[in-house]
């Protein structure tokens, strides 16, 4: 049969199906380029990463944990952790840091009330060793010691010290111009010590406290001016050989009169007992008399020839003072042998006048 004119040979509405699917193929491709871009325009350092893919890059290879390997021993981190460093060891029981630890921390109280005679009488006989405690520590700390005679072995004349604070060798001499070469140191200043609990004690603990030999040393004198009432956080010996031994002392007498600290005071002498942590707290015995030569006797003379009182002797005569005695001849007069030794004054205390 012969058709005339234009006529499609697909079955009737296979054109308007390609048509819709046509249309639906561009919509979802629409749709799908609007999803990806949204998601560009999306994404933020927030979002998390997509784990990569072959068809991305290679993936990031992940370290092993540790565990046991082919062979049976455990595997282990490619990068071992770092060992934590060793906690220090305690101080050792009876050092003077060990000690320290034991010292209460406290701010320092006001300096009000302070006065030296608050401490009793300067250089107090206090252990009743017949010596006054200035004596005892010159005896104690000086060498090549020479004792003035008639004073019992207490009263030092001349000797020579090697100072801790400074490490020089000083010539002492008795001697109001030549004492002052010499001091004897509260290790712990009186000041310092009403400041951080001396206030609160009675008389009698402040003058056993300031006559202590734990807590008192000879040592040059321009250097103890210079420390004047310091502690360890202001002052400390400019010879550094002798800064645990100082610091030590210092730490035995607070925790013996239980006194406190400052915090800085504290925090000072950790550093210095820190550099010898096995320096053990100092400790004192009583100061014996004696220990020492005399000093020589006078070379003898017609004037200084002792004459022994006898039944009938007619004193000698009476001088307007020893001078004039010695001027005429007589003397010495000694205390219990001659009659004439009660007529002048024995200043000096040595049982003889008008030598």
């Amino acid at each position: 049969m012969r058709h005339t004119g234009s006529h499609d040979h697909r079955l009737p509405g296979l054109g308007r199906v390609a048509r819709g699917s046509a249309r639906r193929r561009l919509t979802l491709g629409a749709g799908l380029l609007a999803l990806v871009l949204s998601g560009c325009a999306g994404a933020s350092a927030d979002a998390p990463t997509p784990t990569p893919t072959a068809a991305s890059g290679p993936a990031t290879t992940v370290p092993p944990l540790p565990g046991p390997s082919a062979s049976g021993t455990p595997s282990r981190p490619s990068s071992p952790a770092a060992t934590p460093a060793p906690a220090p060891s305690p101080p050792e029981l009876g050092t003077a840091l060990a000690t320290l630890g034991s010292i209460p921390v406290k701010g320092r109280a006001a300096k009000s009330g302070y006065d030296r005679d608050r401490f009793g009488q300067a250089w107090a006989d206090v252990d009743r060793n017949g010596c006054d405690t200035r004596n005892d520590i010159l005896r104690r700390d000086l060498s090549a010691v020479t004792l003035k005679r008639g004073t019992r072995g207490c009263v030092v004349l001349s000797g020579t010290l090697h100072d801790p604070y400074t490490g020089r060798t000083l010539a002492f001499v008795r001697g109001a111009r030549t004492s002052g070469a010499v001091q004897v140191d509260h290790v712990v200043a009186l000041s310092d010590a009403w400041q951080k609990g001396a206030q609160r004690w009675d008389e009698a603990t402040r003058t056993a406290f300031a006559n202590d030999p734990l807590n008192l040393l000879a040592v040059d004198g321009p250097t103890n001016a210079a420390k004047g009432d310091g502690d360890t956080a202001t002052w400390l010996p400019p010879r550094k050989a002798a800064r645990c031994g100082y610091v030590a002392r210092q730490v035995a007498v607070k925790s013996r009169y239980r006194l406190w600290m400052t915090a800085a005071e504290r925090a000072a002498a950790e550093r210095v007992l820190g550099g010898c942590p096995g320096q053990a707290v100092p400790t004192t015995r009583p100061v014996a008399l004696g220990g020492a030569p005399e000093e020589p006797e006078p070379a003898p003379s017609h004037r200084a020839t002792p004459r022994p009182v006898s039944s009938g002797r007619t004193p000698d005569p009476r001088f307007g003072s020893c001078r004039a005695a010695l001027a005429a001849g007589y003397g010495p007069y000694v205390e219990g042998r001659d009659v004439e030794y009660g007529w002048y004054r024995d200043g000096d205390s040595d049982g003889t006048v008008c030598e």
